[in-house]
């Protein structure tokens, strides 16, 4: 499967399993470098890892323990692009803000649970802007 792929399959919810990181270019030595494990999007690079890789991952490329950042993350609603490459810093105040990463996870429907849950497969999406503010968002997986 194409990294491309994995991807897309993420976005639909079909990767519970896996991971999402965003990595805006301005945060990455060379995008190119990291092409072979994900794929290009306009101002970065987007990487979807097995759960223990990718964590392992985000935390060697941000330096952050990726559930503690989404801890403080969800004291802070924001709004996070629907293809987790991106978002609306809650603080921007018509300056230069813009998402340096994102970390996401996709977690199955779960009527039980309610709210959400209960709708179907829901994204947890956690960002960073470049201001130092970071924020999350969660919804529904659109099917």
């Amino acid at each position: 499967m194409s990294t491309g792929d994995r991807y897309e399959s993420f976005l639909a919810g079909d990767r519970p399993d896996d991971v999402l990181i965003y990595l805006h270019e301005g945060g990455v030595g060379s995008v190119d470098d990291l092409l072979e494990i994900g794929t290009r999007v306009d101002d970065g690079v987007v990487l979807v890892l097995p759960g223990d890789d990718g964590r392992a991952a985000f935390e060697s490329a941000t330096g952050l323990d990726p559930m503690e950042f989404a801890g403080t993350a969800m004291d802070t609603d924001g709004a996070v692009a629907d293809d987790c490459a991106g978002g609306t810093c809650p603080d921007g105040d018509g300056a230069d803000h813009h998402v340096r990463f994102v970390f996401a996870f996709a977690e199955a429907q779960n009527e039980a649970v309610g709210d959400l849950y209960a709708e179907g497969d829901v994204m947890h999406a956690y960002a960073a802007c470049d201001c130092g503010t970071t924020y999350s968002e969660k919804w529904v997986v659109e099917a």
